[in-house]
């Protein structure tokens, strides 16, 4: 991934890629060099290499094993217990986690920004114009608030039922696509929605918490940990939304652009309210720490349990470089490659959190897993058979 003669702004994928917060959309398109939406003289005159077998290992290895990792990671963080057997103590600190991350990202992106711009220009401008601050602070906002709800469903709901409900984001985009921005889908979109909520809602009522012999709180945190995961959601179609709205008001502004803004605010967000939490009334959702703020209480955790630390780099580090691989996939190959790629890899991640932590579903659990992917497939597949079909038609007309 060393520095193009030719820059090849990123524009943001389907808003059900999970990893980036992505949405349904069109290819990526080359153009010239443009910084802060002006050009900046002729486009070199070389251009960029033709991506061939290496590019593409590269690219679906480096996404495979970065986002596995980070799923990994993720549930052993969240979901399992540090410490002596005698005094076992779970990670709960959501927001420090994702300052981490963000930081990461924030950091690996940049970077990233350097050496993916032409030699010749110079770096775009993370905030190109005073126009795109607000819709990009409501999108750190609205990431920020997303992952505390999601963490804290995940005391109620397993990881299993986690990763079906982060890959049903196609429901809130749309949601909010036809409510707020007045868009219409084509009819597939609406069978897609109707396959995977029936899959959702199987695997929801065979699951064994919800079985009878189960007692009534059992439920009721069921219930409770589905609520917040759809406000997870819903704070994740929001965020969706919002940055197709600046793609496509900001024509100029690229993916790794976004990757570094997004992230730099979240960071800027998410410590604020660290250094202000030991102040902040208690909610459910966030209950006071014992060691008076969130930041302290997450540095006593890791000196009391040291082996919580690498974990949670890894998890950040994971997150930064799956970032990039997507990005820098996006820039070399299709749209089309990554929709295969996140359908795969999230199928990928819930049988890897079977096998490494000993999950067990039922026979209608795996049907509602199959409904669910197969609608997600299903919409990959008419995508690129409509993708095809462009492409024939562009190719008829040049001719």
């Amino acid at each position: 991934m060393a520095r193009t003669k030719q820059a090849t702004p990123l524009r943001r994928q389907p808003s059900d890629f999970n990893d980036l917060k992505h949405a349904n959309g069109e290819t990526p398109k080359k153009s010239s060099t443009m910084s802060n939406g002006k050009p900046k003289g002729p486009a070199p005159s070389k251009t960029q290499d033709p991506a061939g077998l290496p590019q593409l290992v590269i690219c679906v290895g480096g996404i495979y094993i970065s986002f596995l990792s980070w799923a990994l990671l993720q549930e052993r963080i969240t979901t399992t217990t540090y410490g002596s057997s005698i005094s076992p103590e779970r990670f709960t600190y959501s927001v420090f986690l994702n300052t981490i991350q963000s930081t990461f990202a924030a950091l690996a992106g940049y970077a990233y920004l350097l050496f993916s711009a032409p030699s010749a220009a110079p770096t775009p401008s993370i905030f190109p114009t005073r126009s795109i601050l607000f819709p990009l602070i409501l999108v750190a906002v609205t990431s920020s608030l997303a992952s505390p709800f999601g963490y804290a469903s995940l005391a109620h709901v397993d990881y299993i039922t986690f990763i079906l409900a982060k890959s049903c984001k196609l429901l809130p985009v749309m949601f909010l696509h036809l409510t707020i921005f007045r868009k219409s889908y084509p009819l597939y979109k609406y069978l897609v929605v109707a396959l995977v909520t029936a899959g959702v809602a199987v695997f929801t009522v065979y699951h064994p918490t919800s079985s009878s012999k189960k007692s009534k709180p059992s439920n009721t945190n069921s219930a409770w940990g589905l609520m917040l995961l759809g406000i997870n959601l819903l704070f994740d179609g929001l965020t969706n939304s919002t940055q197709d709205h600046i793609f496509s008001t900001h024509r100029s502004f690229t993916g790794p652009q976004m990757m570094v803004a997004q992230n730099i605010l979240s960071t800027l967000l998410t410590i604020t309210y660290l250094l202000a939490s030991p102040f902040i009334p208690p909610t459910p959702l966030s209950p006071a720490p014992k060691d008076g703020s969130e930041i302290s209480a997450a540095l006593s955790f890791i000196q009391r349990n040291p082996a919580v630390l690498p974990d949670i780099l890894g998890f950040a580090a994971c997150g930064a470089f799956g970032q990039i691989f997507i990005y820098y996939t996006l820039s070399r190959f299709s749209s089309l490659l990554l929709v295969t790629v996140t359908v795969t890899r999230k199928m990928l991640t819930m049988m890897l959190s079977v096998v490494w932590f000993g999950h067990r579903l039922s026979g209608m659990q795996w049907v509602g897993v199959g409904l669910v992917f197969g609608g997600v497939g299903a919409e990959g597949l008419i995508q690129r058979r409509e993708k095809l079909a462009k492409d024939r038609t562009k190719g008829k007309k040049a001719m």
